[in-house]
This record gives structure tokens, C-alpha cells and sequence, in this order.
């Protein structure tokens, strides 16, 4: 059996997990839009801005492989390595978050060019990807939280929910990258 590797502190916990979500997902929202000095911030690096892009579909696939063995993992009750590699999927998703807003400061948005039928299916991939990013953070904090304090039923009761998010999330910012990398400048 794992042992809880943190005190349980379910108000404190709620209370972090809740700014964290809140503080995050309010400068990604504001990132390049709302706050002029951000856009006067010189990109100091000699490679393409748009690799932060690539790098960042990169992740989301190293994300989503994660997710699987994860899941393959707890189902063959190889506990030690699910830990694991979850955290590493946590640590990636981290990378993730800083490289696309590294990639937002400095390459700002960019249009999809493609019309008809397609142009829909990227839009409807893109969108439920915003949401549920938007949405998952909260999700996966709480249920790390459960797993962290040995509180192996709520943990597995959350996750359910939260796995299948965060990896439609993971998969779609890899599909989304590739159906928009065409167009970047």
C-alpha cells in the first residue's frame, strides 16, 4: 500500500488549488490581449518563435503517452510506477504551460486558413480544447491531492473524470498544432 507523501488539508488544499486554477487561467486569458507591456517584451531567443509550438506539441504527445501508460499501469496495479509517471505527466504539463505562453507573448495568434468542411472540424477541436484546458486544471490538483493524501477511493473517483479530460486536452493540442502550424508565419 502507498503511503500519503503530504498531510491531509482538505480547506488549505482547496483553497490553493482554487488560486492556482484562478491565477493561471486568468493570464493565459489575458496574456497577449490585455496587458500592453507584454507585447513590447523582446524575444530574446535566434530560433523561430514558432518552435515554441512544435516543442509544445511535442509535450502534449509526450502528455497523452503518459496518460496511457498511467492508466495501463494502475490497471495492472503497478502503483509505484503510476505515481511516476503521472508525476512526470504533471511536470510536462508544467513545461507545456510556459513554453505556449512563451509562444503567446512573442507569436501572438495566429488564423486558420483552411475553408469549408475542415475549417469547422479544426474550430469545433479547437474550442472544446480552450474549455476543457481551461477547465482540467482544478481537476487534476484535486485529484493528485487525493492520491497524495492515500485517499485512494475519492482519487479514483475523481479520476474517472479527470483522466479522460486531460488526455481529449493532450490529444487535441497535438491535433490542433498540426492543423495550424501550416500557417504560421
Amino acid at each position: 500500500m502507498l503511503e500519503a507523501s503530504i498531510k491531509k488539508n482538505d480547506k488549505l488544499a482547496g483553497r490553493v488549488i482554487i488560486i492556482f486554477s484562478v491565477v493561471i487561467f486568468v493570464a493565459v486569458a489575458l496574456l497577449d490581449k490585455h496587458i500592453p507591456a507584454i507585447q513590447n517584451i523582446p524575444y530574446p531567443f535566434s530560433f523561430n518563435v514558432h518552435e515554441f509550438a512544435f516543442v509544445n506539441s511535442i509535450i502534449n504527445s509526450l502528455v497523452s503517452v503518459l496518460l496511457l501508460i498511467g492508466l495501463f499501469a494502475v490497471k495492472a496495479r503497478k502503483y509505484k510506477l503510476h505515481k511516476g509517471v503521472m508525476f512526470a505527466a504533471m511536470v510536462l504539463s508544467l513545461l507545456f504551460l510556459l513554453s505556449y505562453v512563451c509562444h503567446h507573448i512573442w507569436a501572438g495568434d495566429t488564423h486558420y486558413g483552411n475553408t469549408g468542411f475542415i475549417k469547422y472540424v479544426y474550430y469545433f477541436i479547437l474550442v472544446s480544447h480552450i474549455i476543457l484546458a481551461a477547465v482540467i486544471m482544478p481537476f487534476v490538483l484535486y485529484t493528485t491531492y487525493r492520491a497524495l493524501t492515500a485517499e485512494f477511493g475519492k482519487h479514483r473517483k475523481l479520476a474517472r473524470y479527470t483522466w479522460p479530460l486531460w488526455f481529449y486536452v493532450s490529444v487535441t493540442g497535438v491535433i490542433v498544432y498540426w492543423m495550424i502550424a501550416p500557417f504560421y508565419n
